[in-house]
């Protein structure tokens, strides 16, 4: 749920034509699929050999993909999402993909809305929740932190309250490397103690410890995955990275290099270059959606009641903003201008991951480089130059 900034009234009438209109072509949309608004057939019911999973935030980008992905797993899955940050073209295109009854269904609401969550659970007989809704980007969060605060922390605990109430035990947690802050030591493990330095990675761990402190006086099964920075898209090419275009400041490295190579930007804007590192720009930890959401699953199938995972879903290399770069300008074949700006307020020089335990415990392991996941992503961005309204 947004807060309604005063200093925007003046865009307060456009804002409401632009939401009718959005709403009127949801309604267009998904009006006549059976699973428009949910809670009936089979999504109402537990069927013996078929796990029900919640994806809050399906809309949105890693949502969309671990969508897909379940969906291909033989999963049934329902989407909530308030559209917010999402994109209700992911949402038809995984329609389109599985029509079948009783497969998919979307539920537009706000899990700030603790009628309308409390109803979701009513209707639905969920098996798993995974939950990523949430507004994720670190500048913003130091402008905005009490949005934050309530869409991530508040939102988490109105979650799990569901769940307790309507005994759904298995939650997989989308947290990050953000709740660790800027550790002393590199690389990270899951025993790096946890001391973020700004208001998004602080709003999740708080949504940890919520999670955390009911996990001891519960049965339930519990995996939170902290990641590091999301790249890529679907190799097939059904979904991508779509993000509002009035996000585009803050958005993913790898979405300002596209903007800048299809000369939507005239060029891309590289904040800060007097870290300690290599070459004074920051240095991330670049993992894979796609292997991502394999982490997801492998989490959920590994979820055992009364027991808490936490593991750290990274490639366990460190790039440099200065390689990351270097990097999109040979994948896409663009000659791209960097302009160097200064420090973005809430960030950190540098931030990589151990991925030993989660390789260990879950079987799993990063399958692309980061030359190979920008390569990908820049096949679905040329197809998809407005993203999914094309």
């Amino acid at each position: 749920m947004d807060f309604v900034d005063a200093r925007r009234k003046s865009q307060f009438p456009r804002k409401i034509l632009l939401a009718a209109g959005f709403i009127t072509l949801f309604i267009f949309v998904f009006k006549k699929s059976p699973s428009f608004g949910g809670g009936s057939g089979k999504f109402s019911q537990h069927e013996p050999g078929v796990t029900h999973v919640l994806v809050t935030g399906g809309a949105g980008y890693i949502g969309s993909h671990a969508t897909l992905r379940l969906l291909k797993d033989s999963y049934r899955v329902t989407i909530v999402d308030n559209l917010s940050r999402g994109n209700l073209g992911a949402v038809k295109v995984l329609q389109e993909l599985f029509p079948e009854p009783g497969r998919l269904q979307f539920i537009y609401a706000d899990l700030g809305d603790a009628a309308a969550v409390d109803k979701i659970f009513s209707g639905n007989a969920f098996d798993a929740v995974m939950h990523f809704a949430a507004v994720a980007y670190v500048g913003e969060s130091t402008a905005e932190p009490l949005r934050y605060y309530h869409n991530i922390t508040s939102n988490t605990l109105l979650l799990v309250k569901a769940m307790a109430a309507h005994g759904v035990k298995t939650l997989i947690y989308s947290s990050t490397c953000a709740t660790y802050g800027e550790p002393e030591k590199m690389p990270i493990t899951e025993d790096t103690p946890q001391v973020p330095i700004n208001p998004y990675g602080k709003a999740k761990k708080m949504a940890e410890d919520i999670i955390l402190d009911f996990s001891k006086t519960s049965d339930m099964a519990v995996m939170i995955l902290r990641y590091f920075n999301v790249i890529g898209s679907d190799p097939d090419g059904r979904l991508g990275e779509a993000p509002r275009p009035e996000l585009r400041e803050q958005g993913r490295i790898s979405g300002a290099c596209f903007d800048a190579a299809r000369g939507i930007i005239p060029g891309l804007k590289v904040r800060g270059t007097d870290y300690k590192t290599s070459d004074g720009t920051c240095i991330r930890d670049y993992i894979d959606v796609t292997d991502l959401i394999d982490a997801h699953v492998k989490a959920l199938a590994h979820a055992t009641p009364g027991k808490v995972g936490i593991y750290n879903v990274g490639t366990g290399k460190g790039s440099s903003v200065k390689e990351f770069v270097e990097a999109c300008k040979k994948a896409t074949g663009v000659d791209i201008k960097v302009e160097y700006l200064a420090r973005r307020p809430g960030d950190y020089a540098e931030v990589f991951s151990d991925p030993s335990k989660v390789n260990r415990e879950l079987g799993w392991s990063a399958k692309y480089n980061l030359q190979d996941s920008l390569s990908i992503a820049w096949k679905w961005q040329k197809a998809h130059r407005n993203g999914y309204s094309n």
